[in-house]
C-alpha cells in the first residue's frame, strides 16, 4: 500500500491493477495492518469519522470484499 495524502493506493503484482483508497478505506488498511481484528478497526472508524454505523459496515464489507476477490487480503 503506498499513502499519497490521506488516500493510499495497492497495486496488484499478478494483474497489474491498481486499487484506490479514500481517506476511510486507508485508515482501515492501515488499522488492520497493525491489528487484523476488523471488528476493532471497525470500532475506531466509527469514533474517528462522522459516520452512520450502517453505512461504514457496508462500504467496510464491500471494500474488503473487493480486495479479497482479488486476492489482496485474506478474511478468515
Amino acid at each position: 500500500m503506498q499513502q499519497t495524502g490521506d488516500e493510499a493506493v495497492i497495486l496488484d503484482l499478478a494483474s497489474e491493477q491498481y486499487f484506490g483508497l479514500n481517506a476511510v478505506g486507508s485508515r482501515m488498511m492501515q488499522l488492520l495492518q497493525h491489528d487484523p481484528d476488523v471488528q476493532a478497526a471497525y470500532r475506531t472508524l466509527l469514533d474517528e469519522y462522522d459516520v452512520a454505523p450502517a453505512q461504514l459496515e457496508h462500504d467496510l464489507l464491500a471494500l474488503l470484499t473487493q480486495l479479497a476477490d482479488a486476492g489482496l487480503v485474506s478474511i478468515e
